[in-house]
């Protein structure tokens, strides 16, 4: 099992609107090594859903549920997306800044290199946020 940060802005497209929507193809990703991580995701693999630019936290725990397939929204070029479903909403949104000021999460790729809007977590820093946010996989 492999684990995941997607980010999003709240107002192009919010963790609420994935919960009503209750499946989305997450689609538009025009980076190449963000493209490659939407390729690596497996049915099943845990997704963590952040808020980007005005809210800045982690706000959900989503899942694939259909691996990449070629991104119907792409005019040209060799474009991937994937089908997220909403899991639960996390129980304590977990902040960029405790983020940055957690050993564990601190070098997190979503720290590291911010532009990217899809990541690989590692087990620990998983567990690590959903600890900090109190809440238990239900996946």
């Amino acid at each position: 099992m492999n684990y995941w940060l997607v980010k999003s802005e709240p107002e192009a497209y919010a963790w609420s609107q994935l919960v009503t929507d209750g499946r989305s193809a997450w689609t538009g990703v025009r980076n190449y090594q963000a493209r490659n991580h939407l390729r690596a995701m497996k049915s099943g693999d845990p997704v963590l859903f952040y808020h980007s630019v005005s809210e800045k936290e982690i706000v959900g725990l989503a899942k694939v549920v259909r691996e990449a397939y070629p991104d119907p929204t792409a005019e040209e070029g060799d474009w991937s997306c994937v089908e997220l479903a909403p899991v639960s909403p996390l129980a304590r949104p977990v902040s960029l800044e405790t983020i940055k000021g957690d050993k564990i999460l601190k070098d997190m790729a979503l720290v590291k290199n911010s532009r990217l809007s899809v990541t690989p977590l590692t087990h620990s820093q998983f567990a690590r946020v959903l600890g900090l946010a109190e809440t238990k996989p239900a996946l």
